[in-house]
């Protein structure tokens, strides 16, 4: 690989792979008496950022979380397993995939996805600026997939912030007090 002058030098995606595993408690419940959906985002953004931290090399800060869905509940003594991964990254910002599966601590199913979600993160330096981060260099056909997709979804993002920006200065011009 060629280096740019003032690039980074790229960082596969296995670099910066992570998994965290928690087991969940009563302590974890919502009032249905499963695990509260607020605790699993906090593991998801936990994972995530670690795998931002890694693969930039230093701090970085959640941006956005984008498609988190919950596909089946987590109880009490589930083991859960959150592996996260970077998907994609611009020259600041990173897209962390993450996936979370859950089983029970005391048998031998296999675990089952009941979750995933997006996150993007920015690295920042030591004054919480934006700083440049590597590039990320798929290993696997379903790297290179989850990187393509990944450039969709922030074609999306950024067509979304576009069009709710044009909305609000034409509702401001408009007269409109908005909150």
């Amino acid at each position: 690989m060629t280096e740019i002058p003032g690039e980074l030098p790229g960082k596969p995606i296995s670099a910066s792979r992570t998994t965290l595993s928690h087991i969940m408690t009563a302590n974890d419940t919502n009032l249905l008496g499963t695990v509260h959906g607020g605790v699993i985002m906090k593991l998801v953004d936990d994972a995530a950022g670690a795998v931002a931290g890694r693969h930039s090399g230093g701090p970085a800060v959640t941006a956005s979380m984008d498609e988190m869905a919950f596909l089946a509940p987590v109880r009490v003594g589930d083991l859960v397993h959150v592996k996260a991964q970077c998907n994609w990254t611009g020259r600041s910002s990173m897209e962390i995939g993450v996936r979370v599966l859950a089983e029970r601590w005391n048998e031998s199913t296999p675990a089952t996805q009941v979750g995933s979600a997006y996150l993007v993160f920015t690295a920042v330096d030591a004054e919480g600026k934006p700083r440049q981060v590597p590039a990320v260099l798929p290993e696997t056909e379903q790297d290179e997939r989850r990187y393509q997709e990944a450039q969709i979804r922030r074609t999306h993002r950024l067509a979304r912030r576009q069009a709710i920006t044009e909305l609000r200065e034409q509702r401001a011009a408009q007269g409109f007090d908005e909150l």
